[in-house]
């Protein structure tokens, strides 16, 4: 190269391969996860700044990260758009493309570099290689598996579903559907843009409220009013649950379309709520709860979790997530709140500041809403994440109430290593933009679940079966 380093295609593939899996390697992380998400991404400072020689790079500042190019905006029409690459000395390339779990590599020398003409824009060599890479890899929905952003699970070989004829639809015209269970065993749900279970609100809520009896395949819905609870607005204007766990007999609520979100309590099971007098104001666009067993029974420590997509919006998809965590004792409190700074050796890092907080997941442009459930037999916990519409280039547009892809990501702990179990581009149906894995309906021998889904705007729910590995 250049600046007079020698390295083969294997070596430089392994570089590749760090990136490609956020900078794990054999279960550490060598690089953190956040600077693999800034080399891939170009900074919004630097996009559109003039370049010292346009002729040769028109527009250089549109695409490079630290020490990577990019094609974040979709230059590369045949390419993803979370495609990103070195690019050195004759053409020398690491390609790296981690939804198709894709790395190429090539060197080069005087005699092999692409031939350039002066009136062509200087991404178009890169076509007849990168193009015939991507559409090499398979794209059906039994090969799929391989689009995921993390490696496969060590613990979990494949999720199946139930037919589709089994699916149980009930709340036609509601969606959203956070869960937790209750200390009375009932689950305790939120739906939004809906009337909720028969017999129905007389107006369309935003958020609505409702309690689920019985069990996943025989379970009746009930909900449940609350002048103080519910709310009116369509779609950003009305705020939304996006979050409900129940500590300790109380049942706490985390609320989207709230600039940006809001705590809310109940102490008598939902039919009253308290609204915190704070806010979440940056990041925690769509916030949900952790949810271990019967009114939080079998949680690891004494903290909350929370999750959420790295935007102060719902209805915007981000490169990543973050992780939050608060004494359960102190929910209401926003200065007990803490953010997860990355890993040192073993041990999660924190801050109070979300100045400092660090992903701890990466999905570039494909972060957006989710839940997440502990498992208590295989001790794993399962974050269920939807893939959002519009996700770039060579994806359909599709609404994810007819149609689109979800992924189930697994872990020893709540902020990793992640891996993943299942993935998928197309479901068989559609999963809506929301879905939970009630702990209440896990099987006892942990091989099986209920997903509760928004699909067509239903309480819909099916079953699924877990393989595990050999």
């Amino acid at each position: 190269f250049g600046s007079g380093v020698n390295a083969n295609v294997e070596a430089m593939a392994r570089i590749g391969w760090l990136y490609c899996r956020q900078g794990q390697w054999e279960g550490g992380q060598l690089i953190s996860a956040s600077f693999v998400r800034q080399a891939s991404r170009t900074p919004k400072e630097i996009e559109g700044l003039p370049v010292l020689f346009p002729g040769q790079y028109s527009d250089a500042s549109n695409h490079y990260g630290l020490l990577w190019w990019n094609n974040n905006d979709g230059t590369l029409q045949g390419v993803p758009e979370e495609a990103f690459w070195s690019w050195g000395l004759y053409d020398s390339i690491i390609l790296v493309i981690p939804s198709l779990d894709l790395v190429a590599v090539r060197t080069g020398d005087s005699d092999v570099s692409w031939r350039r003409t002066p009136d062509t824009h200087h991404y178009d060599v890169l076509k007849p290689f990168f193009e015939p890479l991507v559409q090499a890899v398979p794209n059906t929905l039994g090969n799929e598996s391989v689009q995921a952003p993390y490696p496969p699970s060590p613990v979990i070989r494949e999720i199946l579903w139930a037919p589709k004829d089994t699916i149980i639809r009930k709340a036609e015209g509601s969606d959203n559907w956070p869960m937790t269970w209750g200390d009375d065993d009932a689950l305790y749900t939120a739906y939004g843009d809906g009337w909720g279970f028969e017999p129905k609100t007389e107006r369309k809520l935003s958020l609505g409220l409702a309690k689920i009896l019985c069990g996943p395949t025989d379970f009746q819905g009930i909900n449940i009013r609350s002048i103080s609870g519910e709310q009116i607005g369509q779609g950003p204007a009305g705020k939304k649950a996006s979050g409900m766990l129940m500590v300790d007999g109380i049942l706490y609520m985390l609320v989207r379309n709230a600039a940006n979100s809001q705590l809310a309590w109940s102490i008598n099971h939902g039919n009253t709520w308290t609204w915190s007098d704070w806010r979440f104001t940056e990041s925690m666009g769509c916030p949900t709860f952790l949810n271990f067993g019967k009114n939080y029974a079998g949680a690891r420590d004494d903290y909350v979790y929370l999750y959420s997509h790295d935007s102060d919006s719902a209805y915007t998809a981000a490169d990543s997530m973050i992780l939050a965590r608060v004494p359960k004792d102190r929910i209401r409190e926003r200065e007990t709140y803490e953010f997860y700074a990355g890993i040192q050796g073993n041990r999660p890092l924190w801050t109070n500041s979300l100045d400092g907080q660090k992903a701890v997941f990466v999905h570039p442009g494909r972060c957006y809403r989710s839940s997440v459930s502990y498992h208590p037999k295989l001790k794993r916990y399962l974050w269920w994440q939807v893939i959002p519409r519009d996700v770039g280039s060579g994806h359909d547009k599709h609404d994810t109430r007819l149609e689109g892809g979800f992924g189930i990501y697994d872990a020893p702990k709540p902020w990793g290593p992640w891996t993943t179990p299942f993935f998928t581009e197309r479901w068989d149906i559609g999963p809506g933009e929301s879905a939970c894995i009630p702990t209440q309906w896990i099987s006892p021998d942990g091989l099986s679940f209920y997903l509760v889904f928004s699909g067509q705007d239903c309480f819909s729910v099916r079953k699924g079966q877990i393989v595990l590995n050999k």
